[in-house]
């Protein structure tokens, strides 16, 4: 099963946006899968349903920077290759969707709009973007 329905599959079982993309990948990388959904869990919803920058998308910045990130202090060379493919992933993800902006992206306020609106609108749009960051994921990976 390739990452982008592995993804979709973690979303569509009730994980949050964040969990969805970052457990897709955890394995490959080392990490416990219950582990990475703990760990991405705060950040969907556009980080705790702030609605701002999209979880999928997040979740996506937290695969790459365990691929390219770095551990040593200074590391100017991986800061630069992890920001660089950052901002990668951030052109081909607005380039298919406009923004990154969950707010924008879903067209809701899911603190003070309707819940019911809100769940309907989520279960429409979000497994779409979901699905388009774990395809930009394994093309920069």
């Amino acid at each position: 099963m390739n990452k982008s329905t592995k993804a979709a599959e973690f979303f569509n079982s009730g994980y949050n946006c964040a969990q969805a993309v970052f457990a897709a990948y955890c394995e490959k990388f080392g990490i416990d899968k219950k582990e990475a959904f703990k760990i991405a869990s705060g950040f969907g919803g556009g980080m705790g349903r702030l609605q701002e920058v999209c979880g999928a998308v997040t979740g996506a910045f937290m695969v790459l920077s365990l691929k390219y990130g770095s551990i040593k202090e200074n590391d100017i060379i991986s800061k630069e290759q992890l920001y660089s493919k950052i901002r990668e992933f951030d052109k081909r993800f607005k380039e298919r969707n406009k923004t990154i902006n969950c707010k924008e992206l879903l067209g809701v306020d899911l603190i003070n709009g309707d819940k019911v609106k809100n769940a309907i609108r989520v279960k429409a749009v979000c497994p779409a973007l979901v699905k388009d960051a774990a395809e930009i994921l394994e093309e920069l990976i």
